[in-house]
Order: structure tokens, then C-alpha cells, then sequence
């Protein structure tokens, strides 16, 4: 009698769907663009792993070789088609001193927009007389001690020129005075909630009431546009109004204008959320905008020995490139959409430019393997905390060094101590030497300033 086997026992295991993971690797996207490999293995020429060994991770990192590189490249292009220019650091931009103080060293003035900007600059050796004083909010004191001190001031509204004709009615003198004004360039949104309005007359009405006054007299014009320009000719625009205005003050009062602000507003070669490509691909140069600014000022008529003296407040072109954040991967996971995942230890509270530019996520070592889109996350217990919501990146691991950039502007004085403190920051110098221009944070520095109450001590 033959014995058949037995039928196997078949197990059914629970369906997975299928995940299919995209790879890629050169091939040319709809832009022309490739999907090249690139890793940041140094910066300046001192190894991201070194700088990781000595001073933690994450970490902040500035070129003082690209910080006066720029400088001086902004500069030229504005001083070779324009015989008074001058330039003035926005100190909101980035408030370490070591950034500041490069500037001034190149010869920067300072743009500051309230009394603790003020102060900081004055900290760093600014004199009075090359201080910008804008914004609108000055308390009373803060007005008081930047006029003594030769300030320019930046009258915002009627009521902040009430207050400073107070002042020089008690001082017995006549002040010099700047208004800020707003107009359409035709972009949008309209930057028209600072200053007084060209369009609708308000700016020539502010400009006659404060030479009935008596007290203040007219000295320069300013305006701040927009900010990350991408249209030089609107600078154009912005430019020949001011010139305009600057010229009927002089028909109605006799007093001609001695400064014209164009603020700042310049972008960097950072890459804006919804841009189709790189940001360097579509910001403009820095000639086109000096040829639109000087170009509109020496068209517009002023005689030859009363020609203004071309102020620019210039922030995030000058530093945003010198600015790098090498952050370590903490984790790698798949999401539920079969997403790849990557987490690094440096988040939107110390990137916060995140939620506007996608910046380049640049593995310090390229260890091989396919490029694969990812979304890379910060180590916050928040679900904004995104840094770069979909990049190409090759296989990474847990310890592994990435390169943000550019970070320059913005995320040092906009960082916050949220989840977790903020961390280190170095300098490298002209001659490769790596310097610490602020040390990572401690716990006394979150909750030293606060007072308990004795009926709540442990």
C-alpha cells in the first residue's frame, strides 16, 4: 500500500503592500538639471568632521572670507557707477558680534531698528553719526539718546514726528531728520504699512508740515521696498519716486536732500519655497541692481553738487552664504506612504528660514550607494518641525554629518530656545583658524533671568 504525502500546511500571512522606492541617479529633470552627487566634505578648507570633534553638533559655522568677499563685491558694484555711496549692516539680520564687526572693519555703517540694536552697535564701537535709526517704535528715551549722539533718524509716522519736534523745541535746535516712505513699484503684497505714502500726496504733506515746524529740518529720504527682490527694476522704480520727492522738497522748502536710502531687500542665492529651480539660477546679479539704483538717481536731474549720498541697508545679500549649520543624522525611518525619512539633530528652531528657503542638504562624506528623495525632520516634538520637506540624499546612517546652507540670515536672531537649546557657533578666518564666537548653551542660560516664587520652591 503506497503512502502519498501529506498536503503541506500552508500558512497565510497578512498582505504588506508593496513599496516602491524611486531611485535616482544623473538623469536630466525637466529643468535641464541633473541628479548630481554632492557631498561638503570642508568648509574653508577645515573637514566638517573636525569641526563636529571640537565643538558638537549641531553647529554653526561663518566664512569671514565669504562675509568680506561680499561685501566688497556689493560695494563695487555700486561705488563704480555711483560717486557717494555708502553702505549700512542690518543688525537684524545676524547680532553676533564677530559677524558685525567684520562689516564695520570693511567700512559698514549700522541699520538698527530699536534701542537694543542700537546699543549693540554702539557696543561695537559704531559711532553715533553712523547709525541708521529706523523702525516704528523708538521709546522716547531711546530717541533722546540717539539724537544726542548724532543718529540719523528715521521718522515713521506723524506721531514719531511729533515727539522728535518736541525734542528739538527742548534742546533749542534744529534737528536733521529722514522720513521713511512707502510707494507702489508694482510688487506685491505693497509694502506700504512703514513710513508716509508717495502715491496719495501723504509724503510731500509730511515733508512741508516739518518744514512749517521750525524745528526739524529735511535730511534724507528712505525707503525699504519688499524684501528678497528678485526684480531689479522695481528698485528702479522705488528709486526715481524718492529722487522725485527729493526734488519737490526742494522746490517747496529750499532744502535739498542730502542722503536717499533704497533699505535693502536684496536676496541671497538662497531657493525660495515654489521656486522650479536653484535660487542662484534666478537671483539676479548684483551689478543689475546697481546699474537699476544708480542708473534712476543720476537720471533724475539733481544738480552736480547736490547730489545725494546713495545709503543701502543691506543684510541677508551680504551674509546668508557665509552661513553653513552641519547638523547630525539621528535616525533613519520609512514612513506609512513608504516615504523615506531622515532626522538630524538641528530643527526649525534653530533653522527657521526652513518654513521660507529650501536650502542645500549636503552629506559631509558620500559613502556610495543610489540617491533617493527623502524629507528630513528635526529633533522637535512638533510636526512642523521640517527642514527640508523633499531632497535627493544617498544612504545615510545614524552619526552622519549634513551641511545646511545658506543659513546666514535670519536663523541666528530668529533661533529660539524651544525643546532645546541652541548650539555653538565658530568662525573661520581668512587664514583657515577656527574661532568660537558663542558657546552652546546651558540650562542656567534658559532659566537664569526667571524669579520662583518661595511659596512654590520644592
Amino acid at each position: 500500500m503506497s503512502r502519498l504525502p501529506k498536503d503541506p500546511v500552508v500558512t497565510r500571512l497578512p498582505y504588506e503592500p508593496p513599496t516602491i522606492i524611486a531611485h535616482k541617479n544623473g538623469l536630466a529633470n525637466k529643468f535641464g538639471g541633473q541628479s548630481a552627487r554632492r557631498s561638503l566634505p570642508r568648509i574653508e578648507g577645515v573637514p566638517v568632521a573636525e569641526l563636529v570633534e571640537r565643538f558638537g553638533s549641531p553647529l554653526f559655522v561663518f566664512s569671514e572670507h565669504t562675509l568680506r568677499r561680499t561685501y566688497r563685491e556689493v560695494h563695487r558694484a555700486f561705488s563704480l557707477r555711483y560717486p557717494k555711496v555708502q553702505l549700512a549692516w542690518s543688525y537684524k539680520t545676524n547680532y553676533l558680534d564677530a559677524v558685525c564687526r567684520v562689516f564695520h572693519d570693511e567700512g559698514a555703517w549700522a541699520e538698527v531698528v530699536s534701542e537694543v540694536e542700537y546699543d549693540m552697535a554702539r557696543r561695537n564701537g559704531v559711532p553715533g553719526s553712523q547709525i541708521l535709526f529706523n523702525g516704528p517704535y523708538k521709546p522716547e528715551p531711546a530717541l533722546r539718546v540717539a539724537i544726542e549722539e548724532g543718529a540719523h533718524i528715521h521718522i515713521d509716522h506723524h506721531d514719531e514726528l511729533y515727539t522728535v519736534e518736541k525734542i528739538a523745541k527742548e534742546l533749542g535746535r534744529k534737528l536733521p531728520v529722514t522720513l521713511r516712505i512707502n510707494m507702489d513699484t508694482g510688487i506685491q503684497p505693497r509694502w506700504d504699512r512703514f513710513g508716509f505714502n508717495f502715491d496719495n500726496g501723504e509724503a510731500l504733506t509730511a515733508i512741508r508740515r516739518l518744514h512749517t515746524g521750525g524745528h526739524l529740518v529735511l535730511e534724507g529720504l528712505h525707503a525699504h521696498i519688499g524684501t528678497f527682490m528678485l526684480d531689479p527694476q522695481a528698485y528702479a522704480r522705488g528709486t526715481a519716486k524718492l529722487a522725485e520727492l527729493a526734488l519737490a522738497a526742494k522746490r517747496d522748502t529750499g532744502v535739498a536732500v542730502k542722503t536717499i536710502d533704497l533699505g535693502g531687500g536684496l536676496p541671497s542665492r538662497a531657493t525660495l519655497h515654489g521656486q522650479y529651480g536653484p535660487g542662484a539660477d534666478s537671483k539676479p546679479p548684483v551689478d543689475d541692481y546697481a546699474e537699476a539704483i544708480t542708473g534712476a538717481l543720476l537720471a533724475a536731474g539733481f544738480p552736480q553738487d547736490e547730489l545725494p549720498t546713495l545709503l543701502l541697508e543691506s543684510g541677508r545679500a551680504l551674509v546668508d552664504e557665509a552661513g553653513f549649520m552641519i547638523a547630525s543624522v539621528v535616525a533613519n525611518k520609512r514612513l506609512a506612504n513608504g516615504t523615506r525619512a531622515v532626522i538630524v539633530d538641528a530643527g526649525v528652531n534653530v533653522l527657521f528660514t526652513s518654513f521660507w528657503y529650501r536650502h542645500d542638504v549636503l552629506p559631509a562624506e558620500d559613502h556610495g550607494g543610489m540617491l533617493e528623495e527623502a524629507v528630513v525632520y528635526g529633533p522637535l516634538c512638533m510636526n512642523i518641525d521640517v527642514v527640508r520637506p523633499s531632497v535627493l540624499l544617498p544612504p545615510l546612517e545614524a552619526g552622519d554629518a549634513v551641511v545646511f546652507r545658506p543659513v546666514g540670515a535670519y536663523n541666528v536672531t530668529q533661533s529660539m530656545q524651544f525643546i532645546r537649546l541652541r548650539p555653538a557657533i565658530v568662525m573661520i578666518g581668512e587664514n583657515k583658524q577656527v574661532d568660537l564666537i558663542r558657546r552652546s548653551e546651558h540650562l542656567d542660560d534658559l532659566k537664569g533671568p526667571e524669579l520662583l516664587p518661595e511659596r512654590l520652591r520644592p
